[in-house]
């Protein structure tokens, strides 16, 4: 069983002429409403790929009962939630440009009752977007510990990154968030590497590199038409996650992760289009060669 750890949230995504300068405007050209946050795409992806996961993460009164409630359940996705009366559920507001660049206003709402919760452990656990503090105390509490700062890296003071990363077993991070993490850190690319089993960091469109026993492995992209950008880097993980559990050589889960956001990526929304490990499968074939798993 993966256990993810984060944020549930409402997607609110839309597509804009252009990003508008401070003190400006822009024209919106077409907005929808979409099941997301980090951690829940993650999980969604995991369950959907045939693996059993947990989510752990935190709610608004709104949530119970509703459509995306009831979509997780389908999935078989346990629910370990938090609940706050008085909050909303975390909701997103992304904004795309034309060149597939995105801007993400989000409001933490019921997030905030990770703070002061108590931090579970587990032998197998994904720490998504959440609060520094709560994913310090899983992940010093965990086995096989994978971590993602995400969007929340702003978040993270530097003693929070190295608490967290010296019990990390995988490292993810987009080039934007290694930059970032390093920074915060002081530490060069090389040495933060060196501080985790594996890293694997991606690059958007020009594919992924993993980092593992002091070699490197380039993973190119599969290139489809890319109809929304968001979500491709939590199916990633969904993939990568699930590969693993399976047992698969960290190269081959790269690849399964690759296959699988290349699904995410054709359809507006981070759950509209997951694939069964059936259909990840034929596409791997596809484009990796033969895959007996």
């Amino acid at each position: 069983m993966i256990a993810v750890v984060g944020h549930t949230a409402i997607d609110h995504i839309s597509r804009v002429v252009s990003f508008p300068p401070p003190n400006g405007s822009t024209t919106i050209l077409d907005r929808k409403v979409y099941f997301g946050g980090g951690a829940a795409n993650i999980a969604a992806g995991i369950a959907t790929l045939g693996e059993s996961c947990t989510l752990v993460s935190a709610v608004g009164p709104d949530f119970e009962g509703s459509e995306y409630d009831r979509w997780m359940k389908d999935l078989g996705i346990g629910q370990q939630f938090f609940v706050d009366p008085g909050a909303n559920t975390p909701t997103a507001f992304m904004f795309t440009d034309p060149s597939g660049d995105q801007i993400t206003f989000f409001e933490w709402g019921a997030s905030r009752q990770f703070a002061g919760s108590p931090a579970p452990s587990f032998p197998f656990v994904h720490l998504a977007t959440a609060d520094p503090g709560f994913n310090v105390r899983v992940a010093e509490k965990s086995g096989f510990t994978s971590f993602d700062p995400g969007q929340d890296l702003h978040r993270y003071t530097a003693s929070d990154l190295y608490s967290i990363i010296r019990h990390t077993s995988l490292l993810f991070a987009n080039e934007h968030e290694v930059e970032g993490m390093c920074r915060t850190m002081d530490l060069s690319r090389d040495a933060l590497i060196g501080m985790v089993p594996m890293a694997l960091f991606t690059m958007s469109s020009r594919g992924s590199t993993l980092h593992h026993e002091g070699e490197s492995h380039f993973v190119p992209a599969i290139p489809v038409t890319c109809a929304d950008p968001t979500g491709a880097g939590d199916s990633y993980r969904a993939g990568f996650l699930s590969a693993y559990q399976r047992g698969l050589p960290p190269v081959e889960c790269a690849r399964v992760g690759t296959v699988t956001a290349s699904f995410v990526v054709e359809k507006i929304g981070c759950q509209t289009n997951l694939p069964r490990w059936e259909d990840m499968k034929v596409r791997y074939e596809n484009y990796f060669g033969r895959f007996d798993y």
